[in-house]
Parts: C-alpha cells; sequence; structure tokens
C-alpha cells in the first residue's frame, strides 16, 4: 500500500470549488511537510502549494488568491483548497510529503513520499 493517500478530486464546473486531502495510509506515520503538484495533460509536472513544517504555505503565482494549503495537525492531514477553479487548473494532481514515522520522530527517520495522484477536472 502507498505511503500517502489523495483524495478529493472530480469534474467541476469554471468557477466552483474542490478540496484535496493528502494523508499517510495506516497510523505509522507523520506529515513534516507537504508539496502539492500537478502534471497537465501532455505537459510536465509543476509544483502548486507548499507547506512547512512551521506551517509556512507558498504557492505558485497562477494559483495564488484561489488556492490555499492546510494541514489539520489532529487528523494528520494536509488539505488543498481550490476555488475559483479554471479549466487550466485541469490535471492530476500529486501529493508529495517529508514523512516520518511517528514513534521514532522527523530527526531520524524522514524520508519522502508520493501519493498516487487524483484527477481534477474543470470544463464546462
Amino acid at each position: 500500500q502507498a505511503p500517502l493517500v489523495e483524495s478529493g478530486g472530480g469534474s467541476v464546473q469554471p468557477g466552483e470549488s474542490l478540496k484535496l486531502a493528502c494523508t499517510p495510509s495506516g497510523n505509522l506515520f507523520s506529515i513534516f511537510a507537504v508539496d502539492w503538484y500537478r502534471q497537465p495533460p501532455g505537459k510536465e509536472r509543476e509544483a502548486v502549494a507548499t507547506i512547512t513544517r512551521s506551517d509556512t504555505a507558498n504557492y505558485t503565482d497562477s494559483v495564488k488568491g484561489r488556492f490555499t494549503i492546510s494541514r489539520d495537525s489532529g487528523k494528520n492531514t494536509v488539505y488543498l483548497q481550490m476555488n475559483s477553479l479554471k479549466p487550466e487548473d485541469t490535471a492530476i494532481y500529486y501529493c508529495k510529503a517529508k514523512l516520518y514515522y511517528t514513534d521514532l520522530g522527523p530527526r531520524v527517520s524522514l524520508f519522502d513520499a508520493w501519493g498516487q495522484g487524483t484527477q481534477v477536472t474543470v470544463s464546462s
């Protein structure tokens, strides 16, 4: 089983919203930091948003003001709230996380993991 699970993709019309979620599978891992990427059809994968250990968020220019990345530590989940969606946001969205074994802590067990991707389609 993949260490990361994404959910929340779907098909919407322009101007609508979706909320993606990224969470470790099982209960062995905790999230240190997360990057959301997307890969539009026929294009390269690009970084969309990042949230650091201290919850500092950064966004690529094309989504600033429309997307919000956030963390719910209690649920061990990072979200990407996407508002005012445009057709050019159509892509497979991937979560990349720095995870660590909860029992060991990040100093000795930090590693990178990717989710399987979730499709977001924005079309009228």
